[in-house]
């Protein structure tokens, strides 16, 4: 394994380009033309980079975020620039109509939402900005006017979308794990009837080849899952959707999420304890409900699914006791749990090593750690979330391999991610084994986390 080592030439003075030219004034799109808005994970990572480069702004980036909050807790996944020409991105304002449709879940009246919802790392992104410069925090008051919008998005999670009464968080939409149509969705998804082609039109083909995209058949379905619950007020308790999932990425921020909540609880003179009780109940439900030893990886469960599930690997079937059933397909997601304070011993071993080994190809066949197995039947190196490498992703594993004592590997990876980062021209993800750039390139949150591994490989931002 080789060590780390410097961030190649160019890569901070790009990054921050990047994020200057996508900043708004008030947030920072993922990129102006294919995404012209913002998004609730990507400004959670963005600011976590450009921390580095303005801590208020990227305080004020969380902020814009959290003002858009719904009564009920949630966090939408998209808040929408009035500015922006309505036909640049779908679906828009007028497909979610949250001041309207969500108005019993308590949606902004004047600001524009949609209505799902994306993975909880903001409180992890709040922290790492507050440790960025706390003087400036204090001075402005951050933590303070966060944690109680951070809490009760997490009491929202808690409470509204344990949809499957086991302790974990559900998804009701594939956009909401934030992998947008990873194989892992394909069992969930064939149950959707999707919307008849011609009722809507993809604004994203006209930003992306449509070999890297999802297919038509897969958005029609994610405009069904979304009009339906639409039209159900977005109401958690009465969701009859097709597509009900427990993520182990998801419910893994969630616990890094929490944890980092219970720290800034106790910066803030607030009791810390239910924010660590909460955390180590999550991690419990998540090695109950979603760890499977034979795979040494987590698994989604499909909450709609059951009876017994055929093994594409084996050729067996394995029957669930917890209700529904756990889909046997290896997608990044699983390895995600490594970022969870607390996790088992041999457990993130078993990580570690199925990240290393033929699926993943961490530090040996593959240059990046791709979306999904690379030996996966629906393995595809350009579509989307179905093989290529993410930033984020990367980034996140990279944390994880540190926190459970694989530092070697984590400087090996830091190197890859930030080499492909330039090399790629920041692109939206990469093929898995070159680093050849696919989707759009100067995208935001590959910028700013670049630049969050360059200052910690030492380099000035």
């Amino acid at each position: 394994m080789t060590s780390a080592r410097p961030a190649p030439t160019g890569l901070t003075s790009g990054a921050r380009r990047v994020l200057q030219e996508n900043w708004t004034g008030s947030c920072t799109v993922p990129s102006p033309g294919l995404y012209p808005h913002q998004w609730s994970w990507d400004s959670a990572f963005i600011a976590i980079g450009s921390r580095h480069i303005s801590p208020r702004r990227a305080q004020r980036e969380l902020e814009t975020l959290l003002a858009a909050q719904w009564g009920d807790g949630r966090i939408p996944h998209i808040v929408f620039n009035p500015a922006v020409p309505p036909a640049a991105y779908f679906p828009g304002p007028d497909f979610w109509r949250s001041a309207t449709a969500g108005a019993a879940a308590g949606a902004p009246r004047h600001t524009e939402t949609s209505g799902i919802v994306q993975p909880p790392v903001h409180a992890l992104a709040c922290l790492l900005v507050h440790r960025a410069d706390p003087r400036s925090s204090a001075r402005h008051g951050f933590l303070a006017r966060a944690y109680p919008r951070l809490a009760a998005w997490h009491r929202y999670l808690g409470r509204a979308r344990d949809l499957g009464g086991g302790g974990l968080v559900s998804v009701v939409h594939p956009w909401e794990p934030g992998m947008d149509n990873s194989p892992c969705w394909d069992a969930p998804l064939a149950r959707v009837a999707p919307a008849p082609p011609g009722t809507f039109r993809r604004a994203d083909l006209d930003h992306g080849a449509a070999s890297d995209r999802p297919t038509d058949l897969d958005y029609g379905r994610y405009v069904r899952l979304a009009a339906d619950y639409r039209d159900g007020g977005y109401a958690d308790h009465t969701a009859g959707s097709a597509f009900l999932v427990e993520d182990p990425g998801v419910n893994a921020l969630l616990i890094a999420s929490e944890h980092a909540l219970a720290e800034i609880a106790a910066l803030l003179g607030a009791d810390a304890a239910p924010h660590r009780t909460r955390a180590a109940d999550l991690t419990a439900a998540l090695v109950d409900r979603l760890w499977d030893p034979a795979a040494g990886l987590f698994l989604c469960r499909d909450l709609r699914g059951g009876g017994p599930v055929r093994d594409l690997r084996g050729g067996g079937s394995v029957r669930d006791l917890h209700g529904g059933c756990l889909v046997r397909e290896f997608g990044a997601a699983g390895l995600l749990p490594l970022l969870v304070p607390g996790l088992p011993g041999d457990i993130a071993a078993a990580l570690v090593r199925t990240a290393c080994g033929d699926h993943f190809g961490l530090g040996r066949t593959a240059r990046l750690v791709p979306s999904y197995d690379l030996l996966g039947p629906a393995f595809d190196l350009a579509r989307y979330w179905r093989g290529p490498a993410w930033f984020n992703v990367n980034w996140l594993l990279e944390r994880g391999l540190r926190l459970h004592g694989e530092p070697e590997l984590a400087d090996a990876l830091r190197t890859a991610v930030l080499e492909t980062a330039v090399t790629s021209g920041f692109a939206e993800y990469v093929d898995p084994y070159t680093g050849e750039a696919r989707g759009t390139r100067d995208f935001s949150w590959t910028a700013a986390l670049a630049l969050d591994l360059a200052v910690a490989a030492g380099q000035e931002p």
